[in-house]
């Protein structure tokens, strides 16, 4: 059975960059490994969050992606870099179609 996109590529229009960092450089600088280089819907809104240590975090936006971006690892952790912007990944999800496939990946951005 066939399920609709519920973020259809026609609406991912922002180039996006989305990296891990792995260990350091030589030269002290993060070492970046991307996970996912296309385009994206983001949308840029304020939320407030408690995270388990009861810290007030606020999220600057999210990130949706058509299907999934990074199939080898079921939790996306790094930095996303959208419109010349870089941005820190506070959470992330990948929504689930009934048979296990998944339909759509979205990113909490700092």
């Amino acid at each position: 059975m066939k399920y609709p996109q519920l973020v259809p590529p026609s609406v991912c229009v922002t180039p996006c960059m989305v990296y891990r960092t792995d260990g350091l450089n030589r030269d002290g600088s993060k070492k970046k490994t991307v996970i996912f280089e296309g385009k994206c819907f983001h949308s840029e809104k304020s939320k407030q969050k408690l995270s388990a240590d009861k810290q007030l975090i606020i999220l600057s936006g999210e990130a949706l992606f058509c299907g999934d971006i990074a199939p080898d690892s079921p939790v996306i952790d790094g930095y996303a870099e959208i419109s010349g912007r870089e941005y820190r990944i506070y959470g992330s999800e990948k929504a689930k179609n009934p048979d296990g496939t998944v339909n759509y990946t979205r990113l909490e951005l700092i």
